[in-house]
């Protein structure tokens, strides 16, 4: 059984890849989607094109590595909607790169907004949720925060903390507010054209030989929001059925 009711769903990194390909499927399953990111052209070309086809849907600037942005991205989103049902922290960076390298600004900047980022969205939603009497949070993390491969090091220690965070955010959130933590294998998208090390650049082609369509993974973010509020979809991986990874 599913939930069919509208809800308000809040979309970072929506611009491309999967945030766009969530906000495009929620918004064809009758939900208002509002939606973050920095490249506010794609976003606005988004809306029409979501508007256009009878969708609901509105968008604000978004910076996640800054908590009072992230604030106001929640707030206009009330204002325009009413209410804030559902956060999907899809925003994620990933500039692959041996240790060894020591691409110490990229380490930072993936920490920022794969955390950070992560952190200052539950933090945005929380009270409004409460208040609400409800809500869901859906992290979307990655295979990598389940395992750990050469030049991934830093990227998955992140995802390995988005998940610790989906987990701890669920036990105090039990009968309140539904947490599902969703990692994708590998998915088509525009992370993997910002690897600027040569080594995990070039591994990263071969696995995207069998890439899964960013839609695959919109597929499942809506039947964890889609199902009834007794039920709480915590954990979904998806891989294509071609990769070991």
């Amino acid at each position: 059984m599913t939930q069919t009711t509208t809800k308000t769903v809040l979309v970072t990194g929506a611009s491309s890849g999967i945030g766009e390909a969530t906000a495009r499927r929620l918004a064809a399953d009758g939900h208002r989607v509002f939606l973050g990111a920095r490249r506010t052209d794609r976003l606005e070309a988004l809306v029409e094109e979501i508007t256009k086809e009878g969708g609901s849907a509105d968008f604000r600037r978004l910076d996640v590595t800054d908590a009072a942005d992230v604030r106001a991205f929640v707030q206009a989103a009330r204002a325009a909607f009413g209410r804030v049902d559902v956060l999907v922290n899809n925003a994620g960076v990933m500039p692959l790169s041996p240790l060894e390298a020591l691409r110490t600004d990229e380490w930072d900047r993936m920490i920022d907004v794969n955390v950070r980022g992560v952190l200052h969205g539950i933090a945005a939603v929380l009270p409004m949720m409460r208040e609400q009497g409800g809500g869901h949070v859906v992290n979307v993390a990655s295979v990598g925060a389940h395992e750990v491969v050469p030049t991934a090091a830093v990227y998955c220690a992140t995802k390995f903390a988005v998940r610790a965070l989906s987990e701890g955010l669920r036990q105090e959130s039990a009968g309140d507010i539904r947490v599902t933590l969703v990692s994708p294998g590998v998915t088509e998208s525009e992370l993997a054209d910002h690897i600027g090390d040569a080594e995990a650049r070039e591994a990263m082609k071969a696995r995207r030989a069998v890439a899964l369509p960013a839609s695959a993974i919109a597929d499942a973010i809506a039947y964890a929001v889609a199902q009834p509020p007794e039920v709480d979809v915590n954990e979904i991986v998806v891989r294509p059925a071609a990769s070991a990874q």
